[in-house]
């Protein structure tokens, strides 16, 4: 790293971590200079790397400030109260009306789950692919078979080292993408009537699972900003016979919330005492912002009752459908799982996918992309400021690519869905994160695809729907 790109980083980290908060003067060049002990020149190039990030911005005659949208901070969501009761769910029709906007390539796509497929280095992945064709030893196909290719997995479990969470390689499950991953531990730890906690708001797949297998929810609230509340968890558990808890502890989605690592550990501590199994879905973990890989809550698992989902879905090759789990003691169960539903995943995919992560520059890549993704945030959360109501709330998250906006009570996020889907624009309402189609003044925001003048109009006419909407409301 360049030494400019260093001292960038470390200013973020600071506006990050709310040392800098928004609207802050940054230190002069001269008192950087001095500060860190760098030319000019490279004080320089970092403000302009940091600007370049939507991180700050320069003002005539003045300096340098942290970025806050028009002038003003835009606060994150507010936390929601815990739910008493557990929940049937019956979800999936209102997600599949609402997802099938994300196929339409004629719609602006705030409302997908991936980013833009033109962040993926499919030349790169392509020859890897044509290579794993030409050279597949036939006997990769039973050789393949659950727990999956060696050599991808020998990379999967060298990326845990050097996360700093190391796993066992012979315990990792190659699976057909995370979703797979996460079901497979889903059924194998729950009967059809169990109760499983969830968060909320929460992924639309986990919901969808639990209704195919036939469960009860109980919504746990996640904090917008450090993720799902643990009193609130613990009460739960105290009221309800819970089988297992499916959650997203970092970059998740829809809030973006992490938690910090102190409360992934006391996560983990408070399952292990009452010997709940934790289901964690991690398949955000590598696009942080931040100078290293934040642990996930496996890390902190002394008792195997963590079962770590990931894919490359997120991060490289959606279309591959390659992801794993690291099941701790339920490895068996999920083995014999997944031979008796898929098999196999895609035996010329695996070997690919390890032939690129010895020699596709992974890393690169990533580095890439999470720059991108940080600049594209910081260009949709300063268009949010300029254009949406002036009582919004918006997350911003450290990593990922998920903005989640909440309007005032009374406010109608399927409306807003409607009337944006009218205008060419597709969104993800809040309803579709919610057992019990809550959270109707909530929506959220995919910043993963290209912003460009295109986006920016279209952030501006949500803007103005959303302005329009809310003035019926408050004539109500």
């Amino acid at each position: 790293m360049k030494r400019y790109e260093a001292l960038a980083e470390t200013l973020a980290q600071d506006i990050r971590n709310g040392s800098l908060p928004a609207g802050t003067r940054m230190p002069s060049i001269r008192k950087t200079v001095a500060q860190y002990g760098v030319s000019p020149s490279t004080a320089f190039q970092a403000y302009y790397r940091l600007e370049e990030r939507g991180l700050v911005r320069a003002r005539e005659r003045s300096g340098y400030y942290v970025a806050g949208p028009t002038g003003r901070t835009l606060p994150p969501p507010k936390a929601r109260p815990s739910q008493k009761v557990s929940t049937e769910v019956d979800i999936s029709r209102l997600v599949f009306a609402v997802l099938e906007a994300a196929r339409d390539r004629e719609l602006v796509q705030f409302g997908s789950a991936f980013p833009s497929p033109e962040l993926f280095p499919w030349n790169r992945l392509g020859k890897s692919l044509a290579r794993a064709g030409r050279d597949l030893d036939p006997w990769y196909s039973v050789n393949d078979l659950p727990p999956g290719n060696p050599v991808l997995r020998q990379q999967i479990g060298l990326r845990y080292l050097g996360a700093g969470a190391p796993q066992p390689t012979d315990d990792i499950i190659v699976t057909n993408g995370a979703l797979e991953a996460l079901n497979l531990c889903l059924m194998a730890v729950t009967q059809p009537g169990d109760v499983v906690a969830i968060e909320s708001p929460g992924f639309y797949a986990a919901l969808q699972a639990l209704e195919r297998l036939k469960l009860k929810a109980v919504e746990i609230p996640v904090d917008p900003v450090d993720g799902v509340d643990l009193d609130a968890l613990e009460a739960a558990i105290g009221r309800h016979p819970i089988k297992a808890c499916w959650f997203m502890t970092q970059f998740h989605n829809p809030t973006g919330a992490s938690m910090p690592e102190d409360k992934k550990q006391a996560l983990v501590a408070l399952l292990t005492r009452h010997q709940v199994p934790l289901i964690e879905d991690d398949v955000y973990g590598e696009l942080y912002f931040g100078d290293r890989c934040p642990l996930p809550a496996k890390a902190f698992d002394t008792d195997g009752l963590v079962m770590h989902c990931s894919s490359f879905s997120k991060t490289l090759s959606p279309g591959f459908r390659i992801g794993w789990v690291a099941p701790g003691r339920f490895g068996e169960a999920i083995r014999h799982l997944k031979l008796m539903t898929t098999l196999s995943a895609g035996v010329p995919t695996q070997v690919a996918l390890a032939e690129y992560l010895q020699h596709g520059s992974y890393d690169k890549h990533l580095r890439r992309l999470r720059h991108v993704l940080e600049t594209r945030q910081g260009q949709m959360i300063t268009a949010i400021g300029q254009h949406f109501p002036d009582e919004v709330r918006v997350s911003r998250p450290d990593g990922g690519y998920f903005l989640w906006v909440e309007f005032a009570s009374g406010f109608d996020a399927l409306a807003l869905h409607r009337a944006a889907l009218a205008e060419g624009i597709a969104i993800a309402p809040g309803p579709i994160f919610s057992a019990r189609q809550g959270y109707r003044n909530c929506i959220r925001l995919n910043y993963g695809h290209a912003w460009d003048a295109r986006a920016e109009a279209a952030v501006a006419t949500l803007g103005a729907l959303a302005r329009a909407q809310s003035v019926a409301a408050a004539r109500r």
